[in-house]
């Protein structure tokens, strides 16, 4: 690194002193006539040497972007996804088009009308035809530009359909754990922060009877169903994260104390974009891409895309919150003990002889009394 600095810092002596010569030989001669010779000589040598410049430039500029193409992302795997490559790929095509054309003129004018003896510049005091060309063109590509991008995102950031499925992701420093609505309802129960626990890690609030199926997967794998509309809630336990799913531009912050959401279709499943990629290990990431502590680079999760059926069987092998921590059924109603029951184990739920003995001599539910 020493070494390194040294040598830049010789650079930078050498070109400062370049620069200070060429400067005094410029005050040199402001203060005394010059030989023409010697400027129409030097004009023409950088005349040349813009348009020599302006072509080796064109082609190293084709060359990076064809070397760079191997690592661009692969056609998107989700309907939004294409259509926002669509409309990226047409802004970039018109602001290189544009790009082009302007330093094109640029290097050729100063080739072009270079200093010769005897020629004198003309000007233009105004040329309304021309002016309202560059004006009207460039401002009706870019109504058009900006348009078509806000239908774009009016769309892809509207309600998600009514049978979207839902899924929850919550971040937290370093993973990301999601929840799911139970087969039974489809319906995520509600959450309270003030619930959150080391085993209840989102705050699921088991007074409302719509959690008592919800599960809970913090292992980092994320799994989704092939063609249908997908509703992500996002939010954050701790600190500022972002949600990113680049194969399926997917992108949104999570933020602590303020819910977001994005909804979307994946139409690719994992199988079928390793055919695509023609990389039998590929597999859908769901990465966090906003600096969030020491294990930021390490906070990333596992996406599977899969059919009906597949996702379907996955759902229906996991375990409610519920019933992977009974203990959590102290927290239920009254009321909606008895709705709570089938989600427990059977030593929790069923009530012991005994119980059930004291309990008709009572008169108290005998259910009521097992959940109490």
């Amino acid at each position: 690194m020493v070494y390194l600095v040294g040598l830049l810092s010789i650079i930078f002596l050498a070109l400062a002193a370049l620069v200070v010569s060429r400067m005094a030989a410029v005050v040199r001669n402001v203060n005394g006539p010059v030989e023409e010779g010697r400027i129409g000589m030097s004009n023409r040598i950088n005349g040349a040497l813009f348009m020599v410049f302006f072509v080796l430039a064109m082609i190293g500029f084709v060359l990076s972007f064809m070397s760079a193409k191997q690592y661009f992302l692969p056609e998107a795997g989700s309907i939004h996804g294409r259509r926002t490559d669509t409309l990226f790929w047409i802004s970039m095509a018109i602001v290189t088009a544009a790009f082009v054309v302007t330093n094109a003129l640029l290097f050729f004018f100063a080739y072009k009308y270079q200093y010769r003896e005897g020629k004198r510049a003309s000007y233009y005091p105004e040329n309304h035809k021309l002016e309202l060309i560059w004006t009207v063109i460039p401002a009706v590509v870019m109504a058009v530009m900006v348009f078509t991008g806000w239908r774009a995102w009016r769309d892809i950031m509207s309600e998600a359909p009514q049978d979207a499925q839902v899924i929850e992701i919550v971040g937290k420093q370093f993973n990301w754990i999601t929840r799911y609505p139970g087969v039974d309802d489809n319906k995520l129960g509600a959450y309270n922060y003030k619930l959150t626990d080391s085993n209840n890690e989102v705050g699921v609030d088991f007074s409302d009877e719509a959690s008592f199926d919800d599960f809970v997967n913090s292992q980092g794998e994320l799994h989704i169903p092939v063609g249908k509309p997908v509703l992500l809630k996002i939010r954050a336990r701790d600190v500022l994260h972002s949600v990113f799913i680049p194969h399926l531009r997917v992108k949104m912050d999570a933020v602590p104390g303020m819910p977001t959401r994005f909804w979307f279709v994946a139409d690719k499943t994992t199988e079928e974009m390793r055919n695509v990629t023609g990389n039998p290990d590929f597999n859908y990431e769901l990465a966090c891409t906003e600096v969030c502590g020491r294990g930021h680079f390490s906070m990333r999760a596992k996406i599977v895309v899969e059919d009906e059926a597949s996702w379907k069987k996955w759902c229906s092998e996991q375990k409610p919150l519920l019933t992977t921590y009974p203990e959590y059924a102290s927290r239920i109603p009254a009321n909606l003990k008895a709705k709570a029951a089938k989600y427990l184990p059977t030593e929790t739920a069923a009530p012991s002889d005994s119980t059930t003995a004291s309990t008709q001599e009572g008169g108290a539910s005998s259910a009521s009394v097992s959940l109490r």
